[in-house]
């Protein structure tokens, strides 16, 4: 068996950068660590650094994304809604079914001022994968932390589709008033 070689300083972070701009989905940290023969600790910290730099790298709950501008959908906006924790999902399902990217949520905390988490969920897949990692990690939304207010950046091929996502949101009783 042939060991595979560590990869060492600015030649792993070079070849991180590469793997990331040329794959489509987002990567983990894990599967970065395993490509690149080192730990995730690692891989976190190798990121933090191309990030530092300027270099568009997303952490999203499915894992690391390079932004380019194939990632732009056209139109955005931002929503204010209001719900306890178990709504997630319905409100999570009801904008992908849309077509709606779901890019993150935001919070004003009193302390911490404004509060903003990578969500990037665009179909039902990946609403449900990140509703399950919340579920098995016992994490806490950062919702809670401002009894279900929040905001939520959301993007869509057109105007037309942010009008009906936000009227599907109000009927559900999911958007702030």
């Amino acid at each position: 068996m042939i060991d595979k070689k560590k990869l060492v300083g600015e030649e792993r972070r070079s070849l991180l950068l590469n793997w990331l701009q040329h794959e489509k989905k987002p990567l983990t940290g894990s599967e970065l660590a395993k490509k690149a023969s080192v730990s995730r600790q690692v891989i976190v910290g190798d990121i933090t650094l191309l990030k530092a730099r300027g270099i568009p790298i997303m952490a999203t709950s499915q894992g690391y994304v390079y932004l380019t501008n194939q990632e732009e959908t056209g139109y955005e906006r931002i929503i204010a809604c209001v719900h306890p924790p178990d709504k997630t999902k319905e409100e999570l399902l009801l904008l992908v079914d849309l077509g709606v990217l779901v890019k993150d949520v935001k919070i004003e905390h009193p302390v911490y001022g404004d509060l903003t988490a990578s969500i990037m969920v665009s179909n039902r897949k990946e609403a449900l994968r990140f509703l399950e990692t919340i579920n098995e990690t016992n994490a806490a939304y950062l919702s809670e932390l401002t009894s279900g207010v929040h905001l939520h950046t959301i993007s869509a091929k057109d105007e037309a589709t942010l009008d009906e996502a936000e009227q599907a949101l109000d009927k559900a009783g999911l958007l702030l008033k």
